[in-house]
């Protein structure tokens, strides 16, 4: 990777705190040994010269959302820079990781993505997988609410298209959304917490993306963050 675009992550990161208790670290070595197995629907990772480790205090209650809204915004920024990642939250080696970046008290390494360029043609492998999760299907808006009104804002309807195209842990989209008066309520599809990644996590993903669909129309709000089943109420 070119070094003014790996200085630039380096400073998005440093500069981009959203939410209290969460941060995120670019690693300049090489993530040899922090991969297992496969990766997401995306097959293996391999050869990446680098990688960002997105890091959170377990005792904040809203770690895990907090640092999907994190992530999300940094891996949107790398791919502003044509920087080609891959949310990883499952499949990786924290003890590998901690021993890589200083981790403080009451923190965890939560999620890491590779960043580099990846190779223009798939495998075999990365095509099998991404057929075997369908990576790129998404659930309708009218499977995703639970509650709406007959009519709501077009900034709104922005926002919940964005949110829909998300990504998340198996692409299992796991975010439920309510309609309120000048409000999105986002929680999870049910109680089960996700066996590999917080499905809370992923809402946070979801987050993000809720937010940028309303700026996009011009809309400004703020995040509440909710308790089970909820996960974050964004209010305007």
């Amino acid at each position: 990777m070119p070094e003014d675009k790996l200085h630039r992550l380096e400073t998005i990161c440093n500069e981009f705190k959203p939410f209290r208790g969460v941060r995120a670290v670019v690693v300049r070595d090489p993530p040899d040994n922090v991969f297992k197995g496969a990766i997401g629907s995306y097959g293996k990772i391999k050869n990446a010269p680098h990688f960002i480790v997105f890091i959170g205090d377990t005792t904040i209650p809203e770690v895990q959302e907090a640092t999907g809204y994190l992530g999300e915004g940094i891996i949107l920024e790398a791919t502003t820079l044509d920087i080609q990642t891959c949310w990883v939250g499952g499949f990786f080696r924290p003890e590998v990781v901690t021993k890589m970046v200083k981790i403080k008290t009451n923190e965890k390494v939560i999620a890491v993505t590779p960043i580099g360029y990846s190779l223009e043609k798939k495998s075999r492998t990365e095509k099998m997988f991404s057929r075997f999760v369908r990576a790129h299907r998404r659930k309708p808006i009218g499977d995703l609410l639970i509650k709406a009104p007959i009519s709501y804002p077009y900034w709104m309807i922005s926002a919940l298209e964005a949110a829909r195209l998300a990504p998340s842990a198996a692409n299992r989209q796991p975010w439920r959304f309510i309609i309120e008066a000048n409000a999105i309520r986002i929680r999870t599809d049910n109680t089960n917490a996700g066996r590999w990644v917080s499905k809370r996590f992923d809402c946070g993903i979801a987050m993000l993306h809720i937010e940028l669909g309303a700026r996009a129309n011009g809309v400004e709000g703020k995040w509440e963050f909710l308790s089970n089943p909820d996960v974050a109420r964004y209010c305007v």
